[in-house]
């Protein structure tokens, strides 16, 4: 149930990034979230019920209410039109709790992929957290994270899983690159958005002056 989860989070993710991009409208993309983020607050309680409740899997079933919560939050911050600055405070918390994830993922369970697949989405909520509470201009670089993200991090992976092929030992080494190469490209927009800032700042005083 947990992949089903991902896979859902695949689709919402997706939506938002054409919301963040200019392809889609906010009370429409934001019902989803709420669809969505309902049910990702339903299967982890569900796991958690059905579970031995010791701590791992309580810690792996926490994860998901991060999803739901988020979605949740973020559907009705579209759909009432809101400001969005608790919004971003409550994504900067998750994203302090995913580096937590991050490094449990690298040290305690020595998983790789899971390791660069929580820091990509703790990068993600760090960056909800500048657009929406520190108000950064940044809305285009997020809806090509999340774009990436979405199928990378959540659609793919999930669908490898159904196909019963995610935990091969040569898709695992695949999708290390695959997320590694997600990071670079995430570091060259950076720099090239850096860029194109700048050279507009050069621009409009120029045109002052």
């Amino acid at each position: 149930m947990g992949f089903v989860g991902l896979f859902l989070s695949g689709a919402v993710l997706f939506l938002n990034s054409l919301l963040l991009l200019g392809k889609a409208e906010a009370k429409s993309v934001g019902i989803f979230n709420i669809f969505v983020g309902t049910i990702q607050m339903i299967i982890p309680f569900y796991l958690i019920v059905v579970s031995n409740q010791n701590n791992w899997e309580l810690y792996n079933d926490a994860s998901i209410f991060l999803f739901g919560l988020t979605y949740l939050y973020a559907g009705i911050t579209f759909l009432k039109g809101l400001e969005g600055n608790g919004l971003g405070w409550f994504c900067l918390w998750v994203a302090i709790i995913a580096v937590v994830y991050t490094i449990t993922a690298m040290i305690h369970f020595h998983d790789v992929v899971n390791a660069l697949t929580w820091g990509m989405w703790a990068f993600l909520w760090f960056l909800f957290f500048l657009s929406n509470t520190l108000k950064k201009k940044i809305e285009y670089y997020i809806g090509l994270v999340a774009f990436v993200q979405s199928w990378v991090t959540l659609t793919i992976p999930a669908l490898l899983y159904f196909l019963g092929v995610w935990n091969t030992q040569i898709v695992i080494h695949i999708w290390t690159y695959v997320l590694i190469l997600s990071i670079i490209f995430f570091v060259g927009s950076l720099f090239k958005l850096k860029y194109l800032f700048k050279k507009e700042s050069v621009r409009e005083e120029i045109q002052v002056v």
